[in-house]
C-alpha cells in the first residue's frame, strides 16, 4: 500500500529558472540510469522474493519506495528550473516576457534549438518534466533488469546505482546554482548508501559466486587468455588467487598454441584448481535442490493471498 506525503524526502529548491539544466536533468527523471528505471527495476525484482527470501523483499520495496520519491525530487527540481516558461508559452499573443526571461535573442535561439533537438520537453510538456531522457527519447520498460535470482539481481542493482551516483557527479558540473547542487549531493549521496545497502544484501545469499546456481566448468574456469600485443599486464585478475574458494589463475601467454593443441579447448584439463567436472556436477544437484527447496517450501498448490492482514502486518513492521 502506497501512501503519499506531500513533502519531499528533500527540500529541493533552486536559485532561479535554467531551462538549459533543466533539459539535462531530465536523464534522472525517465532515462537509462534515472530514478523511474530504478524504482520500477527494484519493485518488479521485489515480487520474486517476497516468500523464499522476505528480507530481501522487504528491502527491494523499501528502495524502491525512496526511489519514487527520488522522481518526485527530480521532477519536482526540473518544474521549478521552468519556472516562468509555462505561462508565457501558454501566452500566445505576447511573447515578450520570456524573451526578456531569457535575456535576449541569443537565450531565445538556445532555447528554440534545444526545443528542437527535445520536442516533447518543451513543445509538448511547457514547464514540466516529461518521461524522457534529456534527448527526448522515451522511457523503456527495457531499462528494468530482473532475472529472478537475487545473486544476479542484486549485482545488477549495484551497477545501476553505480550509474545514477556517476551521472548525478557529471551533472553538478553543469550547474552554477547551489540550492540544485545542494539536491543533487543529496540524490547523489542516497546512490552511494543504497549501493552499500545492495553489497550487504548480497552477501547474505550464500553461496552468491558465481551467479545463479549451476557451476563453472573447472577447465575454463580459471584461465586467463593474453589476447593483447605488446607488454604482459598482470594483476589480481589474471594472477594469484581468484575470486573462488580454492585455486589460482593460469595465465595463457600464447592463446593461439594454447587453442590449437587443445582442438579448441576440448581437449582441455582443469588447471587452477583441484575441482574436477563429477565435483561441479555434484555441487550443481546440491544446489540445485537447495534453491528449488527454498521456492517450493513457500509455494502452496491451495489458495493463496499475498498478505496476512490480521496477523503478519498487525502492530509492528516485520
Amino acid at each position: 500500500m502506497f501512501h503519499h506525503v506531500k513533502e519531499l524526502q528533500f527540500n529541493a529548491r533552486v536559485s532561479g529558472p535554467d531551462p538549459r539544466f533543466a533539459r539535462m536533468l531530465l536523464d534522472q527523471f525517465g532515462g537509462p540510469n534515472g530514478e523511474l528505471k530504478a524504482a520500477m527495476q527494484y519493485f518488479v525484482q521485489a515480487f520474486g522474493c517476497r516468500r523464499p527470501y522476505p528480507r530481501i523483499y522487504d528491502m527491494l520495496m523499501d528502495i524502491a519506495t525512496e526511489e519514487f520519491s527520488h522522481l518526485e525530487i527530480v521532477g519536482a527540481t526540473i518544474t521549478m528550473l521552468l519556472e516562468g516558461v509555462n505561462g508565457e508559452l501558454k501566452n500566445a499573443a505576447e511573447r515578450s516576457d520570456l524573451m526578456r526571461m531569457l535575456k535576449g535573442k541569443s537565450e531565445r535561439e538556445a532555447l528554440m534549438n534545444e526545443a528542437a533537438t527535445s520536442p516533447t520537453f518543451l513543445i509538448e510538456s511547457a514547464g514540466g518534466p516529461t518521461v524522457t531522457d534529456s534527448n527526448g527519447y522515451p522511457w523503456n520498460g527495457m531499462y528494468v533488469n530482473a532475472n529472478g535470482d537475487p545473486s544476479v539481481d542484486l549485482r545488477s542493482n549495484i551497477a545501476a546505482e553505480s550509474r545514477a551516483k556517476i551521472v548525478y557527479e557529471y551533472l553538478s558540473q553543469f550547474t552554477d546554482d547551489p540550492l540544485v547542487k545542494e539536491t543533487l549531493d543529496f540524490l547523489m549521496t542516497r546512490e552511494v548508501t543504497h549501493f552499500q545497502c545492495f553489497s550487504a544484501a548480497l552477501s547474505e545469499v550464500v553461496p552468491n559466486f558465481p551467479p545463479g546456481v549451476l557451476q563453472a566448468n573447472p577447465k575454463y574456469s580459471h584461465t586467463y587468455f593474453n589476447l593483447s600485443n605488446g607488454q604482459d599486464v598482470r594483476g589480481p585478475w589474471n594472477q594469484g588467487q581468484g575470486p573462488w574458494t580454492e585455486g589460482q589463475w593460469v595465465y595463457i601467454s600464447d592463446p593461439v598454441t594454447q587453442v590449437r593443441s587443445t582442438r579448441g579447448q576440448l581437449d582441455q584439463r582443469p588447471e587452477g584448481t583441484s575441482f574436477t567436472e563429477s565435483d561441479v556436477q555434484k555441487l550443481n544437484s546440491q544446489l540445485s535442490e537447495k534453491k528449488s527447496d527454498e521456492i517450493n517450501s513457500q509455494s502452496s498448490s491451495k489458495e493463496q493471498q499475498w498478505s496476512a492482514y490480521d496477523t503478519e502486518f498487525a502492530g509492528t513492521r516485520k
